[in-house]
């Protein structure tokens, strides 16, 4: 590789989907602050 600058030598070996990966994300994290809330909901009322 003599010339680093060249984007044709820089070959995507792994394309990835970037909206999927967003998508996909954003479902997970959600999740997890869905279960969040529902413990912190869940355990205010057996507090009080």
């Amino acid at each position: 590789m003599e010339n680093v600058t060249d984007p044709r030598q820089h070959i995507n070996e792994e394309p990835r989907d970037d909206l999927m990966d967003t998508a996909i994300g954003f479902g997970v994290m959600f999740g997890f602050m869905f279960v969040v809330f529902t413990a912190a909901v869940v355990i205010k009322f057996v507090i009080t």
